[in-house]
């Protein structure tokens, strides 16, 4: 009998991670990616909770951490730099956490070590998809055919394949939050930790060190317009109006990001959805559960995705139904930990006026004192778990 086959759609974190483990399971396994190569870049990931086990049970622990950003701290500084609070920073899940990564390294060490027999197409995307009993069949761009056992949907927050099979069942979740991602030049002045400045009028500026030469920059805004609908000339000058006059490195970020290579513009939004599968097509990562960078442990829980897909699949044999119930039954309550953000959140990250920026830079103070560290501590430890992660069987052909 000839092995399964998985078609999977999205070459990132969670895509990777699911085709090393169907692969390893024994899935004849091709991943299809829309971008024209692999795509380097982006900014800091980590691996937390459960997710340091499935890096360990890859073998890449080692692997990762030589690729480590160089991220010794986390600080809240004012508008001239100086450090007003220090966030905990120990055991592996500080806020800078064991494995601080960026993302594009991340996955292309995944992507080095890929089990040998895993197709990876770039430059193709998914048009049509259509099911029987027996199979699933998977049309792309290019006009390949592909006739696969199962789909994994891995393609982000913003899935068009997802949208259209999936359409009346997501809950798109608006946080009123605009960021602009870049890589800009290092200058004299940046240090190993991440400096987080906050100001008045919803505004955040933060610069952070990588393992490049560089310094990876982000500017937050709690806004509700979604800037992601206009083109990259247009939401800088977004950012820019609304940056002109917030202190610190923002003019520095901004005209950094004028010529930066790898500049990202997003509007959070959470995805949730009730269940991640229909027949033999299933969602994983941001696809399926977007947490979004205020709730962090994105990159976690897709890592952790592909592992309990291929685990639960891999005990099931032909019982795909039965299988893919299993992967949410055991991802569910690390997703809903993650998703569920208290309503103050976002105007106590994101002051308006001056009084509220003072409230903010005194809870900082408090929080990050010798008294309530440890419980500020645990707002790090995301994909936690004390459930064992669901073993792999035997595999299947």
């Amino acid at each position: 009998m000839a092995a399964r086959h998985a078609v999977i759609s999205g070459a990132s974190i969670a895509g990777l991670s699911a085709a090393f483990w169907l692969r390893r399971t024994g899935w004849q396994v091709t991943v299809l990616e829309r971008a024209e190569e692999f795509r380097d870049g982006g900014q800091n990931v980590d691996v937390r909770g459960v997710g340091r086990e499935v890096l360990a049970r890859m073998g890449l622990a080692e692997a990762v951490k030589e690729q480590n950003t160089t991220e010794t701290g986390t600080v809240f500084v004012d508008t001239d730099g100086r450090v007003l609070a220090e966030l905990p920073s120990n055991g592996p899940d500080g806020a800078t956490a064991e494995f601080e990564v960026l993302r594009g390294d991340f996955a292309r060490t995944i992507l080095k070590h890929l089990p040998d027999g895993v197709e990876i197409i770039y430059g193709d995307t998914i048009t049509e998809v259509a099911e029987d009993a027996d199979a699933v069949a998977v049309t792309t761009a290019s006009g390949r055919v592909l006739s696969a056992d199962l789909l994994v949907l891995a393609e982000g927050v913003r899935s068009a394949t997802r949208d259209r099979l999936f359409g009346d069942l997501v809950d798109r979740r608006d946080l009123g939050i605009s960021m602009v991602f870049g890589t800009i030049p290092r200058t004299a002045s940046d240090d190993s930790r991440w400096r987080w400045f906050t100001t008045t009028g919803g505004r955040q500026v933060h610069l952070r060190p990588d393992n490049h030469g560089t310094t990876r920059a982000m500017l937050a805004h709690a806004r509700a317009a979604d800037v992601t609908r206009l083109d990259r000339a247009d939401a800088l000058a977004e950012f820019r109006r609304h940056f002109a006059d917030a202190g610190w490195e923002a003019r520095r970020v901004l005209d950094g990001f004028d010529t930066s290579a790898d500049v990202y513009v997003d509007h959070l939004t959470q995805i949730r959805m009730p269940v991640w599968h229909r027949g033999r097509v299933c969602l994983a990562g941001d696809a399926a559960w977007c947490v979004t960078p205020m709730g962090g442990g994105g990159a976690s829980l897709a890592l952790v995705s592909g592992y309990v897909l291929a685990a639960c699949l891999s005990t099931t044999g032909s019982r795909f139904e039965e299988g893919l119930a299993a992967y949410e039954k055991w991802m569910r309550p690390l997703v809903d930990d993650v998703q569920t953000l208290p309503r103050w959140i976002v105007p106590v990250a994101y002051p308006r006026t001056r009084l509220g920026l003072a409230l903010r830079r005194l809870a900082d103070k408090a929080m990050t004192s010798s008294l309530l560290s440890p419980l500020t501590a645990k707002f790090t430890q995301v994909a936690d778990t004390t459930r064992a992660l669901p073993p792999i069987g035997a595999a299947h052909s």
